[in-house]
């Protein structure tokens, strides 16, 4: 058996995964009882675990899960939705890459940081704006990953479809979608984890509500390192969750490509 094929395998990649979490749980709670560091600067595992619990109980992780949930999953939306029909004109329409290229370009070399407050003050500060921050981190490398899975279809597939009288949406279907899917399903993975990003920079900027408010306040405010870790670790499971998500429905459906 292979490397790959005893790996491939789904309870030794679980065991490996607990494994390597146990082993990292066991050097955090080594490095706080070697070095002596109180809760504010890095609290225990057994702390952060009670804080979480706590937290849970009296609703206030889910609320704010809740919000920055919203927030990812309606960025996801809009800014792959977005990407994908712009991104498909401009690779089907090289003058109009050279019209629009430039300025969706100039768009992204703008830090997400630096645009979130401009976002903010145009949009209000309310869920619309940190939806649309979100939405605009994913933006670029969705469009880019769009117009590379498009332009990734052999001509000779293309001339195939027009010898047999194919029409627009034929082509589309059958030949640009499952050639484009496998470049465009990875887009979206990255996709998943820049919408957590965009969400929570824009909670920083301005929010009352969120896991980005509740890092911002635990950091700045109350110094209630435990609760940062737990609001931290709730985004980390987010992502690979979001990411997990796309990687079974790219499982799912490339299943075609053996």
């Amino acid at each position: 058996m292979t490397t790959q094929g005893w790996y491939t395998r789904g309870w030794i990649r679980g065991m490996l995964l607990l494994f390597s979490g146990l082993l990292f749980l066991l050097l955090w709670e080594g490095l706080v009882r070697w070095q002596h560091y109180p809760p504010y600067i890095l609290p225990s595992p057994e702390l952060v675990a009670r804080k979480g619990l706590r937290a849970l109980q009296d609703g206030t992780l889910w609320r704010h899960t809740r919000v920055t949930l919203v927030e990812i999953l309606g960025g996801l939306a809009l800014g792959v939705s977005g990407a994908t029909v712009l991104g498909y004109l401009l690779a089907k329409h090289p003058l109009l890459e050279h019209l629009v290229g430039p300025y969706v370009v100039a768009a992204q070399a703008i830090p997400v940081v630096a645009l979130a407050p401009l976002v903010i003050l145009w949009a209000g500060s309310g869920l619309w704006a940190k939806i649309l921050v979100a939405a605009l981190t994913l933006f670029f490398p969705t469009l880019v990953n769009t117009m590379v899975g498009i332009r990734s279809v052999e001509q000779r597939y293309m001339e195939l479809m027009r010898v047999l009288n194919a029409n627009r949406w034929q082509i589309f279907r059958l030949v640009e979608v499952p050639a484009a899917l496998p470049i465009l399903l990875g887009g979206l993975k990255i996709g998943t984890v820049l919408a957590v990003i965009g969400a929570v920079v824009g909670e920083f900027v301005a929010a009352d509500q969120g896991l980005g408010f509740l890092i911002n306040l635990t950091s700045r405010g109350t110094l209630d390192t435990a609760l940062l870790f737990v609001a931290v670790g709730t985004l980390v499971l987010i992502a690979l969750a979001l990411y997990s998500g796309v990687g079974y429905v790219e499982s799912r459906v490339l299943r075609w490509r053996g």
